[in-house]
């Protein structure tokens, strides 16, 4: 498949609520009222998603799996359940899935150099702005585009960052901690890991809804798939790694919380790691999604044969002290950043080509 790119579409202007099918504003919930929970409360803000609490008040609306919009124009797409305030705008449209929905907070984005503290935005206001979207043959929403480039950047940026962790290894490894004389070798996973365990399968129809994360085989969000309240019958794992068979073979995350782990993913323990053993690991692990893919998965025969490379102490042991530093000296990556960046550098260009065709023809 040859690589998609964003000037080969057209573009055209659309209204933003003609492309979702509910819109709704946030309720106010003041400091003093919020009560600790679990549930993400998103306001304005462009940190941690536009997260700024986590609360359990039941009688405040909650939604999933929608576009956020704050008060300046500030977009995230929340995959999982939230509750927002009045500074939020929701925007909603069943039919998106992840990547349609990730294209599309990032072109709305844009309206954040519109707005203000003395013009906020609001949902009349919204209902008179629009955005320009890669279009078809029939001048409609391009979603196959938008959902399939996304799903090209998604893996050629992790790949980026896979190579930049890799090469600052080779690079920084002396000065970080100091061993001139550091050297790297091949371990089995069964010497590495204390418990090497898959998953146990759950369909859909049996999940009940609840609040522990369900780690399946996505690539996006940490490899959660869904909040399930599951009790019988599972696989309960926390503090550990997973890595997935099948669908985005190769994909592993860090879990520092209690999770279930579904059959397309194999949950990956250490003896005695912290967090920073398991972040240097993740990265390491995350190498198989080279050699794996759709028609090649890892079941519990390869992944006991497989290999890492890591650095050894003067025993030839795994350098677990050396692997902790070294991530405590490496400054973390945000992949939906470096997504967003390029539509929306392309977007502003090609909003700036449309505004002065227009201008022309007036």
């Amino acid at each position: 498949m040859s690589k998609l790119k964003l000037d080969k579409p057209e573009w055209k202007d659309f209204f933003v609520v003609d492309l979702f099918s509910e819109i709704n504003r946030g309720r106010r919930l003041k400091t003093e009222d919020r009560e600790e929970g679990k549930t993400p409360f998103v306001t304005a803000g462009e940190m941690n998603n536009g997260i700024s609490d986590f609360v359990d008040n039941l009688n405040h609306k909650e939604y999933e799996r929608a576009i956020t919009v704050d008060m300046f124009g500030k977009t995230f797409y929340q995959k999982g359940k939230f509750k927002c305030d009045d500074n939020i705008t929701v925007l909603k449209n069943d039919s998106f899935s992840d990547e349609i929905y990730i294209f599309l907070a990032s072109s709305i984005n844009i309206l954040n150099s519109k707005y203000s503290y003395g013009n906020q935005l609001r949902p009349h206001r919204l209902s008179k702005d629009k955005i320009i979207l890669p279009v078809n043959n029939k001048g409609t929403p391009h979603w196959k585009f938008m959902e399939d480039y996304i799903k090209q950047e998604q893996k050629v940026q992790a790949q980026k960052i896979i190579d930049y962790y890799e090469t600052k290894m080779l690079k920084t490894a002396f000065d970080l901690v100091g061993f001139e004389d550091l050297e790297w070798k091949t371990f089995k996973f069964g010497e590495i890991f204390r418990e090497i365990k898959r998953g146990k399968r759950l369909k859909k129809a049996d999940h009940i809804e609840g609040n522990v994360p369900y780690v399946s085989s996505t690539c996006f969000n940490n490899g959660v798939d869904a909040y399930i309240g599951n009790q019988d019958d599972v696989r309960t794992f926390s503090n550990n790694l997973t890595v997935a068979n099948s669908g985005s073979v190769g994909s592993s995350f860090y879990h520092c919380y209690e999770y279930i782990a579904s059959d397309h993913v194999t949950a990956l323990t250490l003896e005695n790691a912290d967090k920073n053993i398991y972040l240097f690991m993740s990265t390491i692990v995350n190498r198989l999604s080279e050699k794996y893919s759709f028609n090649r998965e890892i079941n519990d025969t390869r992944i006991f044969r497989e290999t890492l490379l890591l650095p050894a102490d003067s025993d030839g042991n795994p350098h677990w002290d050396y692997m902790s530093k070294f991530m405590q000296n490496i400054e973390s990556e945000k992949l939906q950043k470096a997504i967003m960046y390029i539509i929306v550098e392309y977007a502003d260009k090609k909003m700036a080509t449309y505004k002065q065709a227009v201008s022309s023809e007036v």
